[in-house]
């Protein structure tokens, strides 16, 4: 589904990524782990098309992200990739319902359409009772359910989310967690996860291991 050749990045004079090659396929739930520094961000940047690779490239099936014009990486980015971000990135003026219905609004869909599919997702998360209630009425797991239903709110073929439960304590972890592999069970997304955690990395599909800009190891397949 996502392949990624030769990709380099650098940012002055420092080299963040050094020619990395992976492979990932639908439905996989994999993470990305290694020290700070390692380059994972920058590498979930790349393959959410919020930044272009100084050379390689990035396909998503046959069409490679990295030749496209900014218009249409707007577009692409907005209908087949959806993010999750450690600290939410929601905005704090409008309710749930309402920042999970923004990308829908941004794609096109008017606002009847894209408030049902919002509250459907929110339903799922259990927080249908808070659909009206703004993020800081909110308590931090339930802020970052509401950046999931955000981030699959345009059904995208893929789910990057970038230390999603660093902020959450170890009760919101692990239902952050086993969420997303109840996600893809009922969605068929791929799961793309920069951590930290351990634990987190030990449920995954597969575990993609960086050092200094190079991926280290690519084959640690998960059995549980």
């Amino acid at each position: 589904m996502i392949r990624i050749e030769n990709v380099t990045k650098s940012f002055g004079d420092l080299q963040v990524l050094k020619g990395v090659n992976l492979h990932i396929t639908q439905g996989e739930v994999v993470s990305i782990v290694g020290r700070s520094g390692a380059g994972k961000t920058t590498l979930l940047q790349l393959i959410g098309a919020l930044d272009r690779p100084d050379s390689g490239s990035i396909f998503f099936g046959e069409e490679n992200i990295c030749s496209m014009s900014s218009n249409r990486l707007a577009t692409f980015r907005n209908s087949h990739i959806g993010f999750v971000f450690q600290f939410h990135q929601l905005l704090p003026e409008f309710t749930a319902l309402e920042n999970v219905m923004i990308p829908a609004l941004i794609a096109g869909k008017g606002h009847k359409e894209a408030s049902c599919e919002a509250m459907e997702l929110l339903r799922l998360m259990g927080l249908d009772n808070r659909c009206d209630h703004k993020p800081s009425q909110l308590s931090g797991g339930e802020n970052q359910r509401v950046a999931v239903a955000r981030a699959l709110v345009n059904r995208p073929d893929v789910v990057l989310a970038d230390e999603p439960s660093g902020s959450l304590d170890t009760h919101n972890k692990e239902e952050l967690h086993n969420l997303f592999f109840e996600l893809r069970e009922r969605f068929g997304q791929t799961f793309i996860i920069v951590t930290h955690d351990e634990n987190l990395a030990t449920l995954t599909d597969r575990t993609i291991r960086m050092i200094d800009g190079v991926v280290v190891d690519n084959s640690c397949v998960n059995n549980s």
